[in-house]
Order: C-alpha cells, then sequence, then structure tokens
C-alpha cells in the first residue's frame, strides 16, 4: 500500500540524517503537516530551529490524509455543541485561521489550492437526525451552510449540508515547501534520525540514536506524543482509515462529500487531476480490525460498485488520534512545566487545524497569542464527560491488554503470521520473529495484514516486520525473539 500523493510527488527533497550534536533555541520532533508550519513561523521570526523526523517529511497521517482543508467536518460541531459549547466558535475560528494560512502559502507559492464546497450527507434516518443536529451547530457557530434534500450521487441521500469555498490540496506537495521554506530561512532538518527520549533540565536535551540536540524548547508534533509523561496516550484513541484512489472519464463528483453515516464514505477529487476519485472510509481502532485487508478491499468494491471504476491506482491507511475531550489537545506536554509542548487530537482532521496547532505553538514561544488561543489547549479542566471517555477509552485498552496476553499464552506453533508463546513472539514468516510484547507499554502487537506491520490495540504504536518502528508513542523497535 502506497499514498497516491506520494505517486504525484516522485522528485522530492532527501535530507541527511542528524549525526553530532547540536544545540538550537527549538528542536521540532516531527515534520509532518503541524511540525513543518511550527519551524516555518519560528525559522522566519529568526529562531533557531532543528526539526527531526523519525522517517521522511510527511511520512505519517500527512501523507495519508484526503487533502480537505474544511470547517464543515462531519458531527465534529453538533459534538462539541453539546460538550463544549462555549469553545465551539473558538475551534471554529482555529480552524478558519489554518484554513486561510494554508490557502495563502499555496498562493504565494503556486501550488493548487482547488477551491471546492464541502458536503456531509446522511442515507439513513438516524444519520439525517444527527445532520440536522449539525446543521444547528453549524448556525450557531456562524458558518453559511445550506440544508438540501438531495445530491448528484449515483445514490440516494436523506439530506445534506454545503458550505461553500473550502479547499482541497496534495497535502505532500504542501508539506514539502513548507519544510523547504523552513530550511531556507535558515532551520536545520534531519531526516531518519528518531527521537528516543527528551531529558529534562533547565535545557532539554533530545536524544537519537546517533547525537544530541539540546534546546530551550521542545515541540512534539508525532501525532501522539512520544513521550509518556502528560499522559496523552490515556487521553486518545488510535484510528487507522482507508483510501483509494482510481481513474474516472471526467470529474466524479462537483464537491468533497462525506457521509455522517457509518461506515464512512469520503469522496473528492485529486489535485490537480480531476479525473481521479479518491475515495475513503472505513475507520477502526488501530489493532482491533478483524482484518485490514478486508476494509481495503470493501472500500475498492463499494468504489467500483457505486462509480463503476476499474481497479484503483492506489490504496493506503492513515493514522489518526480522537481525543477523549473531543477538542485537540495544542500546548504544554505538563500543566507547570513549559519546556516541551505537543499538539495531538486531530480526529482525522488535521489540515486547517494542524496549521493552526502550528501557529498557535509557535505563538506561544514567540509571545503572539492568538485570540482563539484558548480553543485549542493541551490542559483544561474536564467535564465529566471527558473524564467518562477517558474512563471507557481506558477501560478497553485494559480488555486489550488481558486478551492479547492470554491469547498468547494458549497459542502454540501456529502457521505464520501468528503470535503466541511465553514470552510471546510475532512470527510474519519472514524467518526473524520478533517479541510481540509492545516497546511501549507492554501490549501484544497484532498482525495487520494490509500493511504488514504489527500494530498494537492499545496506543497505536505499529512496527515493521523486522520490529523497528513505524509510529505510534514507542520509540524503540521490538526486540527479536530467542
Amino acid at each position: 500500500m502506497h499514498s497516491w500523493w506520494y505517486d504525484q510527488n516522485p522528485d522530492r527533497p532527501t535530507y541527511s540524517p542528524l549525526s553530532e550534536d547540536l544545540s538550537c533555541d527549538v528542536v521540532v520532533v516531527g515534520a509532518g503537516l503541524v511540525g513543518a508550519t511550527t519551524a516555518l513561523a519560528l525559522a522566519r521570526a529568526g529562531t533557531s530551529v532543528v526539526v527531526l523526523e523519525g522517517r521522511t517529511v510527511a511520512a505519517g497521517t500527512t501523507g495519508g490524509t484526503t487533502g480537505k482543508v474544511s470547517l464543515l467536518q462531519g458531527s465534529r460541531l453538533s459534538t462539541l455543541q453539546r460538550h463544549h459549547p462555549e469553545r465551539l466558535r473558538g475551534y471554529v475560528e482555529a480552524n478558519r485561521s489554518g484554513q486561510e494560512w494554508i490557502r495563502a502559502f499555496c498562493q504565494s507559492s503556486g501550488l493548487p489550492y482547488d477551491v471546492r464546497d464541502a458536503v456531509t450527507y446522511a442515507t439513513t434516518a438516524h444519520g439525517e437526525s444527527q445532520l440536522r443536529r449539525e446543521h444547528e451547530a453549524c448556525v450557531e457557530a456562524g458558518l453559511p451552510v445550506v440544508w438540501e434534500d438531495s445530491l448528484e450521487l449515483p445514490y440516494e441521500v436523506r439530506g445534506a449540508i454545503r458550505l461553500a469555498g473550502q479547499g482541497q490540496i496534495d497535502a505532500v506537495a504542501v508539506t514539502d515547501r513548507i519544510m523547504s521554506d523552513a530550511v531556507e530561512a535558515g532551520a536545520r532538518l534531519f531526516e531518519q534520525t528518531r527521537v528516543l527520549r527528551v531529558d529534562g533540565g533547565e535545557r532539554p536535551r533530545v536524544r537519537t540514536e546517533h547525537a544530541t540536540v539540546d534546546a530551550r524548547h521542545v515541540v512534539l508534533a508525532t501525532g501522539i506524543p512520544i513521550l509518556d509523561r502528560g499522559g496523552f496516550f490515556a487521553r486518545l484513541s488510535p484510528e487507522r482509515s482507508y483510501a483509494a484512489a482510481f481513474r474516472t472519464d471526467g470529474p466524479a463528483v462537483d464537491a468533497m462529500h462525506l457521509s455522517i453515516d457509518t461506515p464512512t464514505r469520503s469522496l473528492r477529487t485529486s489535485t490537480p487531476d480531476e479525473s481521479v476519485l479518491v475515495v475513503g472510509g472505513n475507520g477502526h481502532t488501530t489493532g482491533r480490525a478483524r482484518s485490514e485487508a478486508q476494509k481495503v478491499d470493501d472500500l475498492v468494491a463499494w468504489s467500483q460498485s457505486t462509480f463503476g471504476v476499474g481497479d484503483p491506482l492506489a490504496t493506503w491507511s492513515a493514522q489518526d488520534y480522537a481525543p477523549a475531550s473531543g477538542l485537540p489537545y495544542v500546548g504544554r506536554l505538563l500543566p507547570n512545566r513549559g519546556a516541551v509542548h505537543v499538539a495531538t487530537g486531530f480526529n482525522k482532521w488535521g489540515l486547517a487545524m494542524g496549521a493552526a496547532a502550528g501557529l498557535a505553538l509557535a505563538g506561544d514561544l514567540l509571545g503572539e497569542t492568538p485570540s482563539w488561543r484558548d480553543a485549542v489547549s493541551s490542559w483544561r479542566r474536564p467535564a465529566l464527560r471527558d473524564a467518562a471517555k477517558a474512563a471507557e477509552l481506558n477501560a478497553s485498552v485494559g480488555v486489550e491488554m488481558g486478551k492479547g496476553w492470554v491469547s498468547a499464552a494458549v497459542t502454540r506453533d501456529g502457521a505464520p503470521p501468528s503470535v503466541g508463546g511465553v514470552p510471546p513472539c510475532a512470527d510474519s514468516g519472514n524467518g526473524a520473529p520478533v517479541s510481540a510484547v509492545c516497546t511501549h507499554l507492554g501490549g501484544i502487537v497484532e498482525w495487520n495484514d494490509a500493511e504488514r506491520s504489527w500494530d498494537c490495540p492499545l496506543h497505536g504504536s505499529r512496527f515493521a516486520e523486522d520490529g523497528s518502528v513505524i509510529e505510534g508513542p514507542a520509540t524503540r523497535p521490538l526486540k527479536p525473539c530467542r
């Protein structure tokens, strides 16, 4: 599986790994959209910035996004209206700020920013009820949404809401350019440089496999924070979703569509080639699907039967994190210590909000606070619903922990791919079994048959067949089995 967006950008810049100790004002860990935006804003302000990326620029969620830059976000606003009504408008304004920044950056850089309407639609009675609540929340938030009874889709809907003037991008091309501009402005970027830990002190020390960087501040823009202090892993649910690109005779849809019913169906044309349809959906909690390959096959089969398309040009997946609070966490890692900062919990809406988070973090360090800043803080007084949701998340983690260890203990000599034994080994069939114990908090990994990876069902750490870290809160590889 390989993202369509990587195929559209074959000649991307590359950067060397870190090989010597450095010192700077700010270390940014992660070179997705959030990290790139943070680095560019700081570098342009004259701040000394080092960016450390474990793989390559846009290798994580940014590279797997469907690329919608929208203020209309499924059922997000009605959820906030119920549980955080005081932050509803601030959340929308934060997204608007990020959206406007991306639009302006694309225009100034000569990159495509396709202006499109965003449409959320319902196909069931329950979905229609949800959609009407979303319509009400959008109106309360000041968004000029319009209700429609029908759409030009090849299937019936029970209603839709449309918000004009949103946008779609190639997020890989955009992030590459942001990062390139940051380097031109003085930032130093190192790829294939995985951060192992951050030591505290007056100047935090960021330790990688081969070298160390000390700084005044550290920004963790890694999807989920790679440091456990702060306990963000206990307030986030790791979610994977899938996408596929198909050749069509012409533009298959005239807007960016999203179903409010499940399984989710996300539709858009590619950028800049409108004869390619991008379909997304079939999300689930990481490591907890019976078969990821079946999720991909189902999405492809639905697309083929609905739009009459042929075999996919590409299929891929992405991981994002759903916050227990319903709002992103952007700010300090710890409430009373300001040297390490985080941005996480975008719940699959990390383009407009991701750019806003980067601007907010840079603003925190530069003393420039936007009016909407408090709506997306990393620490706030928890509402009763937030505490209940966090308890639910952690209860499910406990269940998965127990299931994994019990299943491994009773399994013997299974045909690969398999997990079993005491201590449990994970055998993909490549001849080099690795420990099945996740190096984050000891969960038992599960085989991902779509991407040939070992995924932890606790907090979403993912490992390659050889045990090396792909993504998630884990920083250490799975050990070889003895």
